[in-house]
């Protein structure tokens, strides 16, 4: 992403293509994409409520992979835990993802 405005990293999904058409697998990082560096004032901040919309987003315009940071308890996470979703939620979020990336590969 792009550090854009107040601690907020922008994901450009035009990427995704442009990148595709180099032949190599494309990889979105999730998580990262929605870190707030600095966010917390002396550390960085994120908004793992939109790691879902990201990660779909990605896997809609055919990427390779998903990169998704995971803890039992994001609050309490050593580091990157603003931007973790919570393990509960993994399967779910998989779930989704595997059907969008049904769909995408029979359109790309």
């Amino acid at each position: 992403g792009t550090s854009f405005g107040y601690n907020t990293l922008v994901s450009d999904m035009r990427g995704i293509p442009i990148m595709k058409e180099t032949g190599y697998p494309v990889c979105i990082d999730a998580t990262h994409s929605v870190q707030q560096p600095g966010g917390q004032g002396t550390s960085s901040g994120g908004q793992r409520e939109f790691v879902p919309t990201i990660a779909t987003a990605a896997v809609s315009l055919g990427v390779a992979a998903v990169f998704i940071e995971t803890h039992p308890d994001p609050d309490n996470a050593p580091s990157d835990g603003p931007n973790m979703i919570p393990i509960k939620n993994l399967k779910s979020l998989l779930a989704d993802l595997i059907m969008f990336d049904n769909v995408a590969k029979k359109i790309h």
